[in-house]
């Protein structure tokens, strides 16, 4: 599937304060290795060191899996992001899949109803600076989640 990347024509935005964009569509395990790549690649070009940009590129894998495993498609939305010195990456996962009817739970570590070891969305609330999870049963899920460069 293609990816598409779009830079934002803010005025004054140039270098890594530019609003980088790229969306990498996920409808398959074909799709998880673009999708760190892609987000390796931003996590790099802004700065981040090679061990932040391998965190960046977990939680990215992590998220476009759980797209694959309970929604079939989705798609992993990497930006660019600043709070006025700090510079950061923002990810946000999307789908139109069944939702989760229980996002408490599903925070849990552990917890999994997919037989696996649960470490998906706690694993990456826990290595990601900032999260956020938007979920309702039959309306998709949206997770939010920032990096910010050390």
């Amino acid at each position: 599937m293609p990816t598409s990347t779009k830079k934002s024509s803010s005025a004054g935005a140039s270098g890594p304060e530019a609003a980088d964009e790229v969306r990498v569509p996920v409808g398959s395990e074909y799709d998880l290795v673009p999708a760190r790549q892609k987000g390796r690649e931003l996590a790099e070009r802004l700065g981040f060191s090679s061990s932040e940009a391998t965190l960046v590129a977990t939680a990215i894998s992590e998220l476009a899996r759980n797209i694959v495993a309970y929604a079939a498609r989705g798609a992993i939305v990497l930006k660019a992001s600043h709070d006025g010195a700090r510079r950061g990456i923002t990810v946000i996962a999307s789908d139109e899949g069944p939702g989760i009817a229980n996002v408490d739970l599903a925070l849990q570590e552990g917890y999994s109803t997919s037989g696996g070891l649960g470490i998906g969305l706690p694993g990456v609330r826990r290595i990601m600076d900032e999260f956020r999870i938007e979920s309702a049963p039959g309306r998709g899920t949206t997770v939010t989640a920032t990096k910010w460069r050390l």
